[in-house]
C-alpha cells in the first residue's frame, strides 16, 4: 500500500469519540454553569443569613448563628454613638455604611451588614474568605453528581453503540464464514434501516454473480461438447490422410483436413469473442456507424465475391453522421457476425444489404439477405448458443446470433428478427438507445 492510500477507519471508534467528546463538553459546560449558579446562590443565602442575624440581635435573640458565634463579629451602637455591645474578635469600623458592604480590617476581608433602628445601629460582619470557602464547598457538592454521572453515561453510550453495530458484525461474520461458491442472499432482517440498502445491493450483486457463474458453467459445458465433435473429425481426417494410397486421395484428405481446421479455428475464435464480450465493461466511446459499416463490408467482400453475392451498404438519406456509443470492437463484432451469417446462408448469386439510419427512437442498423430466412417459430431460439435451425446445410457453430445479442445487450441495444420486404430473406435489425441514454449496466 502506498503512502497516499486512504487509511481504513472504524465507524464504531469514530462514533464513540464523537459522542464521548460531546458528552464531555456538555458535562464540563453543565458543571461550570452549575458551579457558578451554586456560588451565586450561596452568596445570596449568606447575605440573607447576615440580615437575619442583625434582626435577631435587634429583637434580643441570643447570637448563635449556625451553631458557631465565632463565625460572626457583632457590634451595636446607641443613638449617641456609644458602644452598647461588641463581640470578641475584630473591631468593626465606627463609620458604618447602611446595608451590605465589603471591607478589609487588619488584613481580614469582611462582609458587613449594617441595620439602623431608632434605638441602635447594628453591624454584623462575616469573614469573607471563610464564607467563600463554604460557598465553594457547597458548589462542589452541587457539581459532584454531574461529574460522577458523566462516566456512567459514557459507558452506557458505548454499550448502546456497540449493540447497535452488532447487526453489522453479524453480516460481516456471515460473509467471512462463507465458502467462495456460496452466493446465497445475506440475512438482512435485523440490520438498521440505513444499512439495509447496502445489504440489498450486496444480495443483488450475489445474484448477478450467481447468474454469471451459471452462464459460464453452461458455456464451458456447451463449448466442451461442441469442440469434441470438430476435434474428433480432425483426428479422423488426419488418419484418412495418413492411410491414403494415392496422391489424389491424399490431396482430398488434406483439403478436408484443412477445411476442418478452418472450421475449428472459426469456432474457437467465436467462443473467445463471446467469452470476452460477456466479461467486458460497456464503453461510451462514440463511433461513426457509417465508417464502421464500410470497414465491415470491405473485410467480407472477398467471401461474398467467392459466392457471387452482391454485398454492399445501402444508400440512405443521412444528412448527418450516424454515431452510437459503444466502442469500435463491439460494433465491428456485431456487424461482422451479421454479415458473415448473411453471406453463409444466402445462396450463390444472391444479395446482402447493410443499411444504417437514425429516427426518433435512435440509431439503427439492419442486415437483409435473399436467403431462406428463419421461420417465426424459430426466431427466438436461434439466439441460444450452439442452436442451429434444423435442415440448415451451411457450415456453422450456432454462435453468431448469440454473440450479436450478448454484445447488443452490453450496449443497451435491441436485436430483432423479421422478414425482408425487399429481398425476401431474413432481416436482422439492431436498434441502439437514444443519445444520452448510455449503455446498459
Amino acid at each position: 500500500m502506498t503512502d497516499t492510500a486512504v487509511k481504513a477507519w472504524s465507524l464504531r471508534r469514530r462514533l464513540l469519540w464523537l459522542v464521548l467528546a460531546a458528552i464531555a463538553a456538555v458535562t464540563l459546560l453543565q458543571a461550570g454553569t452549575a458551579y457558578r449558579s451554586a456560588l451565586r446562590e450561596a452568596d445570596r443565602m449568606f447575605d440573607f443569613h447576615l440580615e437575619e442575624v442583625a434582626r435577631s440581635v435587634h429583637a434580643g435573640v441570643p447570637i448563635t448563628p449556625g451553631g458557631s458565634a465565632s463565625e460572626y463579629s457583632v457590634q451595636v451602637w446607641g443613638p449617641d454613638g456609644t458602644t452598647l455591645y461588641r463581640s470578641r474578635g475584630i473591631e468593626l469600623p465606627t463609620r458604618a455604611v447602611l446595608g451590605f458592604s465589603d471591607s478589609r480590617i487588619n488584613g481580614v476581608r469582611l462582609r458587613i451588614y449594617t441595620l439602623q433602628t431608632v434605638e441602635s445601629t447594628i453591624q454584623i460582619a462575616q469573614d469573607l474568605d471563610a464564607r467563600e470557602a463554604r460557598a465553594r464547598a457547597l458548589a462542589l457538592n452541587a457539581v459532584l453528581p454531574v461529574l460522577l454521572l458523566a462516566p456512567l453515561l459514557m459507558l452506557a453510550v458505548g454499550g448502546v453503540i456497540s449493540a447497535s453495530l452488532g447487526p453489522l458484525r453479524r453480516v460481516r461474520s456471515q460473509v467471512a464464514a462463507r465458502a467462495a461458491s456460496d452466493l446465497s442472499p445475506l440475512d438482512g432482517g435485523d440490520v438498521p434501516e440505513e444499512v439495509r440498502p447496502l445489504v440489498a445491493e450486496l444480495n443483488d450483486l450475489f445474484a448477478r454473480l450467481r447468474d454469471t457463474l451459471e452462464a459460464q458453467r453452461h458455456f464451458i459445458a456447451d463449448a466442451a461438447h461442441e469442440l469434441r465433435s470438430p476435434l474428433t473429425a480432425l483426428k479422423l481426417q488426419l488418419q484418412a490422410a495418413q492411410r491414403a494410397r494415392d496422391e489424389a486421395s491424399r490431396a482430398a484428405a488434406v483439403a478436408s483436413l484443412g477445411a476442418g481446421i478452418e472450421r475449428a479455428i472459426s469456432l474457437v475464435e467465436q467462443l473467445l469473442a463471446l467469452a470476452r464480450q460477456e466479461g467486458a465493461a460497456p464503453s461510451s466511446e462514440p463511433v461513426d456507424l457509417e465508417e464502421l459499416a464500410r470497414q465491415a463490408v470491405s473485410e467480407l467482400l472477398p467471401r461474398a465475391h467467392a459466392k457471387q453475392i452482391d454485398l454492399g451498404l445501402a444508400e440512405g438519406d443521412r444528412a448527418s453522421p450516424v454515431t452510437v456509443a459503444g466502442g469500435r470492437e463491439p460494433l465491428l463484432l456485431i456487424l461482422g457476425n451479421l454479415l458473415d451469417n448473411a453471406i453463409k446462408y444466402t445462396p450463390a448469386a444472391g444479395r446482402v444489404d447493410l443499411s444504417i439510419g437514425r429516427d426518433a427512437d435512435g440509431a439503427w442498423l439492419a442486415v437483409e439477405d435473399s436467403g431462406p430466412g428463419i421461420a417465426p417459430a424459430d426466431r427466438e431460439r436461434v439466439f441460444d448458443r450452439f442452436h442451429r435451425v434444423p435442415g440448415t446445410e451451411a457450415p456453422g457453430s450456432g454462435l453468431g446470433l448469440a454473440i450479436v445479442r450478448t454484445v447488443a445487450q452490453r450496449l443497451g441495444a435491441r436485436v430483432s428478427l423479421g422478414s425482408s420486404p425487399l429481398l425476401g430473406g431474413l432481416r436482422v435489425e439492431v436498434r441502439f438507445p437514444p443519445a444520452g441514454a448510455g449503455p446498459a449496466p
